[in-house]
């Protein structure tokens, strides 16, 4: 049996992303034997027309096929910080984010956040805040949990930490901000 061919594409980040990418895929009759975030498995390698249309269809979605090992290493850590983020499950993390990502991808933390910043022009601490606070925005929209649980939830020692960053990001203060009549959230993949 062949080894599944392995694509990398970047910004997908949500279930809605799966079923996009997907689509594009069936349109170019290349059925995945698996579909995760940021990583499609097919039965054979792609012809070069069909990796052509492939990259076409994928840009005009606002992905990108990933063709280089930093990048596609850069897009693990991404999608990894995303998903630990927006599981809910970051107060309940007995490691610090750097063990975890170690851990996740099975490299030197060091290695990961030199990459990380060199290609990404951030450092991972920052990202992590950034998506923190977008998350935090999408939560204050639903206006389901008080700011309290919304801070235990993405996993901060206090309320006045969550506000201070919100305030630094934003500008605005999280109660400022659940007033604003149009919520200023960016898409998961544009945080930067």
């Amino acid at each position: 049996m062949k080894k599944p061919h392995t694509l990398h594409i970047r910004n997908m980040v949500c279930p809605r992303c799966l079923k996009v990418v997907n689509q594009e895929l069936d349109k170019l009759d290349l059925q995945p034997l698996a579909i995760q975030l940021g990583e499609v498995k097919l039965e054979q390698e792609p012809t070069a027309v069909q990796l052509q249309q492939l990259r076409e269809s994928l840009q005009e979605n606002g992905f990108e096929l990933i063709e280089d090992k930093k990048a596609e290493l850069v897009e693990k850590i991404k999608i990894a910080l995303i998903g630990l983020i927006r599981s809910g499950e970051v107060e309940h993390l007995n490691v610090n984010v750097s063990d975890y990502l170690a851990q996740e991808l099975g490299r030197d933390y060091h290695t990961l956040s030199t990459l990380f910043s060199a290609e990404e022009g951030l450092t991972i601490a920052r990202y992590v805040v950034l998506q923190k606070v977008e998350r935090a925005k999408e939560l204050l929209a639903y206006n389901e949990l008080s700011l309290s649980e919304i801070s235990f939830k993405l996993g901060y020692s206090s309320v006045a930490h969550l506000s201070a960053q919100f305030k630094q990001v934003t500008g605005m203060s999280p109660s400022e901000y659940k007033k604003a009549a149009a919520p200023l959230r960016k898409p998961l993949d544009n945080v930067n």
